[in-house]
């Protein structure tokens, strides 16, 4: 795997945050972050009764989400029209300001049934007033570095779409964006070829840490102000698999105040499995714990 040196002197990490003016970054103040949660995290409560479960995590404190599993046909998210969920989010005072959509369905589609795709997408978005629409995910098939190379292409397409309606498009990374291929790694791919005008970022937080060669702070520093969203998740301090917030080996004090310079603007705690008992308690004591240590460490 390429070292952590030669990725830093071959992204052209050698830059100083001040030659990117980020003086002019209107991030919101640090009192201004709502506490968010990707539903993913507690994906069994919301299939089994998703009023309940939302109703739930409102009163652990949280007061935005980002969604999954948008159903594009139906125009439909947890088998609700899109208007009736968005009441339901109302009545809890909670709100969702991006969602995942399944774009990898149609990676290998034409071009055609992307943007089709694509329209649902920002239909379904502008329904609840999301921000953002993100791609989430590359199935095994897609993470060749040819494969990276035509992901931006379609990337662009989308964003340059997703901007035109209004809306802000962005990626999320997991760990195999970050696997050397012989010199070449796809992350570094999607930031050269992928416009940052009409491309975000939202960083996995614990993918970083897991299986990144750059820290969180050197990949901000690589792109300041690009990485909109940010997913908060801990790691196991044994098996580094994820974690309730608090119990892992994640130090989010010396990440949170980066948060101006990556230019977030939302963040969402996400525990994708390993519950200690269940998704629910999970997410109770991460939000426990992240509005006790964490929350005013935003700068």
């Amino acid at each position: 795997m390429i070292n952590r040196r030669d990725f830093i002197k071959q992204t052209g990490l050698a830059v100083s945050a001040a030659s990117f003016g980020l003086a002019g970054f209107n991030s919101p103040r640090a009192k201004d972050y709502k506490m968010g949660l990707q539903l993913f995290t507690i994906r069994a409560p919301m299939a089994e009764d998703p009023k309940l479960a939302l109703k739930t995590i409102a009163g652990f404190g949280y007061q935005d989400t980002e969604t999954y599993g948008y159903d594009g046909e139906k125009q439909e998210f947890y088998g609700m029209p899109a208007t009736d969920f968005k009441k339901v989010l109302e009545d809890n005072s909670l709100e969702s300001t991006s969602g995942h959509y399944d774009f990898i369905k149609y990676f290998n589609g034409s071009s055609e049934d992307l943007m089709r795709y694509t329209d649902q997408s920002i239909e379904g978005a502008q329904a609840l007033n999301q921000k953002y629409i993100t791609w989430p995910w590359l199935d095994p098939e897609s993470r060749s570095i040819e494969k990276f190379k035509i992901l931006s292409d379609k990337l662009n397409l989308i964003g340059e779409r997703v901007n035109k309606a209004g809306l802000g498009f962005a990626y999320h990374n997991h760990d195999f964006e970050f696997i050397d291929h012989k010199g070449e790694i796809g992350y570094d791919i999607i930031l050269k070829n992928t416009d940052p005008e009409l491309v975000k970022l939202q960083i996995d937080l614990y993918w970083v840490a897991h299986s990144s060669p750059l820290t969180a702070h050197e990949l901000f520093m690589k792109a300041p102000g690009r990485f909109v969203m940010w997913h908060i998740k801990d790691m196991d301090k044994v098996t580094r698999d994820y974690s309730e917030m608090g119990n892992g080996s994640i130090d989010y004090t010396k990440i949170l105040p980066d948060a101006t310079l990556s230019g977030m603007e939302y963040y969402y705690i996400e525990q994708g499995g390993n519950f200690a008992q269940n998704p629910i308690q999970s997410v109770k004591e991460s939000a426990t714990y992240f509005k006790k240590n964490l929350i005013n460490l935003f700068a």
